[in-house]
């Protein structure tokens, strides 16, 4: 996914704290402050321009970080820290629930 092509600014410039922020967790209220727009503006824009809360944009923002990880071998403790889970069983059942293959095959596709 790459979503700073699209032209809302304030949807840009939320991508790249959400990037910057992976590890931390999710705060809407954080979030907003951080880009100094209160939270139902920044949740009005993300869904009228990527029809998503920005939650639901940071989570698949996790994933699409977590898969990049996987795929390069790195440990699974190590990603699940990097991506902000608690521990790296919670990660495996997200990873096997939203792309539906497990950590082996994901790590097999890429070889």
């Amino acid at each position: 996914m790459d979503y700073l092509a699209h032209a809302d600014p304030l949807v840009a410039r939320f991508e790249r704290w959400a990037r910057e922020n992976l590890s931390v967790g999710f705060s809407l209220q954080s979030a907003a402050a951080a880009l100094a727009v209160g939270p139902r503006t920044l949740q009005r824009r993300t869904e009228g321009v990527l029809g998503k809360s920005p939650l639901a944009f940071f989570q698949d923002l996790r994933i699409e970080r977590a898969q990049s990880l996987v795929s390069m071998g790195y440990d699974l403790e190590k990603i699940a820290s990097e991506v902000g889970y608690a521990d790296s069983a919670t990660l495996r059942a997200l990873l096997r629930r939203r792309l539906g293959r497990g950590v082996r095959e994901l790590r097999a596709s890429n070889r």
